[in-house]
C-alpha cells in the first residue's frame, strides 16, 4: 500500500502549510478539473502520459500495476476526443491506481462513476482517439500551466488538486 492511502490529507491544509512555498516544490492546480469517478479523494506518486488525441500509451499505462499511483496524462487541453473511458478507467481501478488525472477529456460517463479510482478531466467528449500509437511517456508534463514530473506526489480532493516533490506527512 502506498504511503498516500494511509496519510489522512485535505488540499486546504496543505495550501495553508505550504502557501509561502516560492521554491517550486509545491504547486496548485487550476480548478478546472471536474470529477469523474468514484473516489472523490486520492493521491499517491505520479507516472506521466503525453499525447496528442492518441490513447495508446494510456491504455499501456492503465493495463500496467498502478501500485497506488496517480496517472497525469498531459492531453494537450484537447477537447476534441476522450483519453479515457470506460474500460480504460475499470482497468485503471482493478490494476491497482489511485487516480487519472486527464488535461483533456473522458467518456463513458456513467461507468467512470462505477470505477474505484479518482478520475478528473476537463469534460466528457463521446468521441474516442485514433490509436496511432504515438507519445511520451515518463516526462515532464505542463498540464494547464503547471508542471508535473514523474515521482512528483499528487493529491486530490473535493477541494481541488495540488502537487509535490515529496509525499505529504501527518
Amino acid at each position: 500500500m502506498s504511503q498516500a492511502a494511509t496519510v489522512l490529507f485535505a488540499t486546504c491544509d496543505l495550501c495553508d502549510a505550504h502557501k509561502n512555498d516560492s521554491s517550486g516544490a509545491f504547486r496548485v492546480l487550476p480548478p478546472v478539473f471536474k470529477d469523474f469517478g468514484g473516489l472523490r479523494r486520492f493521491s499517491g506518486p505520479v507516472v506521466t502520459v503525453k499525447c496528442f488525441e492518441d490513447n495508446s500509451l494510456v491504455k499501456v499505462a492503465v493495463e500496467s500495476a498502478g501500485r497506488g499511483r496517480v496517472l497525469v496524462v498531459d492531453g494537450g487541453a484537447s477537447l476534441r476526443r476522450a483519453l479515457l473511458g470506460g474500460n480504460l478507467a475499470a482497468a485503471a481501478a482493478q490494476n491497482g491506481w489511485a487516480g487519472v488525472v486527464v488535461d483533456g477529456c473522458v467518456r463513458d460517463v456513467a461507468e467512470l462513476a462505477q470505477c474505484s479510482t479518482g478520475i478528473r478531466a476537463l469534460a466528457a467528449m463521446p468521441l474516442p482517439t485514433d490509436k496511432r500509437q504515438e507519445g511520451q511517456r515518463d516526462v515532464a508534463v505542463q498540464i494547464q500551466g503547471v508542471w508535473i514530473r514523474p515521482g512528483d506526489w499528487l493529491y486530490a480532493d473535493e477541494d481541488g488538486i495540488v502537487v509535490m516533490t515529496a509525499p505529504h506527512t501527518a
